[in-house]
C-alpha cells in the first residue's frame, strides 16, 4: 500500500504511516488503506500491533487540511464517518495496539493514537486536538476518546482552547502511558508488545474485551462481564497449559486457543 508500510517481527505487527512529505497527515486514501489493512490482519496470527509514523517530525500531524478545506457539509460528514469506522476497527482489534509517537500527533493524529490501547512517546512529542483553531471540531472520535483518557474537565480544557501538550505533560494527565527517554520509541513499543505476547493470547484478548465492554457501565454490570469472561478462559487450551506450566515450574507454551 502506497500510504502504509507493514511488517511482522516475531508475531508483532509494525505499521508505519508513510506520507512523510505531508507529515503523515490522514487523507482519504491513507484512511482507506488503514481500514483495508486492519481488516486483512484482524484474524492474522498477531500478538500485538505497533503503529508509528515515518520520519522523526510527526506521528501524524492531523487530518489532511488541504483535502478538507473545500469539502461541503455532506462530504465532511462522510469523511468523518470513514475516519471513525477505521479507528473503531483499530480500537476493537482482539490483540493489543501500541502507538509509538514521535513529533506531532495532532488532530486526527492524536485521534489515531488514542484509538490504540497504549501510547508511548518521545520527550519532544506533541499531542493535542487543536481543531477549534480551524473553526471545526475533532471528527474521528476525539471528543469521546479524549474524555475517557483524561477526564471530562481536562478534555474540555484541551479541546476548547486547542492547546497542545508535550509528552511529559501528556503522561502526567494519562493521555500517554510513558515517555521513552533513552531508547528508540518504536523499539520500546515493540519490546512492550513482545512482553505482552509472552502471555496467553486468549486471556490478553479477553482482558481487552472486558475493559471495552464494561466501559461506562456500573460496577455490577462490569463485574458480570468480567465473571463471564473469566469463565470463558477455562474453555481454552491456554488456561490448561498456563496452569500446568506453573505447577510444573516450566515456561508456558501458549497457542492462543
Amino acid at each position: 500500500m502506497e500510504n502504509l508500510k507493514f511488517e511482522v517481527r516475531d508475531g508483532i505487527g509494525l505499521l508505519t504511516l508513510n506520507r512523510p512529505e505531508a507529515l503523515n497527515a490522514l487523507n482519504s486514501a491513507l484512511i482507506a488503506d488503514l481500514h483495508a489493512l486492519l481488516d486483512a490482519e484482524s484474524d492474522a496470527d498477531l500478538r500485538a500491533l505497533v503503529i508509528t509514523g515515518s520520519g522523526d517530525r510527526a506521528f501524524a500531524a492531523g487530518a489532511d487540511i488541504t483535502e478538507m478545506a473545500g469539502m461541503t457539509a455532506a462530504e465532511a460528514g462522510e469523511f468523518s464517518a470513514t475516519g471513525q469506522r477505521a479507528l473503531l476497527r483499530l480500537e476493537t482489534l482482539s490483540y493489543p495496539t501500541i502507538a509509538a509517537v514521535k513529533g506531532f500527533a495532532l488532530g486526527g493524529g492524536c485521534e489515531l493514537a488514542m484509538a490504540c490501547d497504549l501510547i508511548l512517546a518521545t520527550p519532544t512529542a506533541v499531542l493535542g486536538q487543536p481543531e477549534v483553531k480551524l473553526g471545526v471540531i475533532p471528527g474521528f472520535g476525539g471528543t469521546q476518546r479524549m474524555a475517557r483518557r483524561v477526564g471530562r474537565q481536562r478534555a474540555l480544557e484541551l479541546m476548547l482552547t486547542g492547546r497542545n501538550v508535550k509528552a511529559p505533560e501528556a503522561a502526567a494527565m494519562g493521555l500517554v502511558l510513558r515517555v521513552v527517554e533513552d531508547e528508540d520509541v518504536v523499539e520500546a513499543a515493540l519490546a512492550l508488545g513482545a512482553r505482552i505476547a509472552k502471555n496467553g493470547p486468549a486471556a490478553v484478548a479477553l482482558v481487552k474485551r472486558c475493559v471495552q465492554e464494561s466501559e461506562g457501565r456500573d460496577a455490577d454490570a462490569g463485574n458480570a462481564i468480567e465473571r463471564a469472561m473469566f469463565a470463558l478462559c477455562f474453555a481454552t487450551d491456554d488456561q490448561a497449559e498456563g496452569m500446568a506450566a506453573f505447577l510444573e515450574k516450566r515456561p508456558a507454551d501458549f497457542t492462543g486457543r
